[in-house]
């Protein structure tokens, strides 16, 4: 590529409105596309399924699919199409439990926003550690053990001071 033309890319980039390309003013991904890749990432992991399969699953590579589980990527309306045909969820399943805080982050409110909006903590239902808890959990056959072991860890939390729900 040619310094000029490099220069012109550059330029290019540079005129774009903050928060273009569906990002937040600091260049951050939107908080809607993390959602879709934290549901993606929750759905293929309660499938047991590698990042590695589902990327042969839908025609690309890893790292796309890593891109796409962190918010780094948008998942385009076709893509999200064939992701739910593969990991067997109503395309609707992407947006189940977006709070009300996330949706009026998209780039359509937040373009119109003046300010940053307050970050946004991780949704404890998204960790690893949850998921691989819930694929252990229903492991268990047999359903008396399955309702002693919700029991036990509700004790345990409200033993440490948490709520007992």
């Amino acid at each position: 590529m040619t310094k000029a033309a490099t220069n012109q890319k550059e330029d290019s980039a540079k005129a774009r409105k903050p928060g273009s390309r569906g990002r937040m003013p600091s260049g951050a991904p939107n908080p809607i596309d993390v959602h879709v890749g934290n549901r993606m990432r929750l759905r293929r992991t309660l499938l047991g399924m590698s990042q590695d399969k589902l990327a042969q699953a839908l025609g690309l590579t890893f790292q796309q699919v890593q891109k796409y589980e962190r918010g780094a990527n948008r998942v385009g309306s076709s893509r999200l199409f064939d992701l739910s045909r593969v990991l067997d969820v109503p395309v609707s399943f992407f947006f189940d439990d977006l709070t009300d805080e996330v949706a009026n982050l998209s780039p359509r409110l937040v373009n119109r926003a003046v300010e940053e909006p307050v970050g946004i903590e991780p949704d404890p239902m998204h960790k690893r550690e949850t998921l691989e808890l819930v694929r252990a959990y229903y492991r268990i056959e047999d359903a008396q053990v399955r309702k002693r072991m919700i029991e036990l860890i509700r004790a345990v939390g409200a033993a440490n001071g948490g709520e007992e729900a």
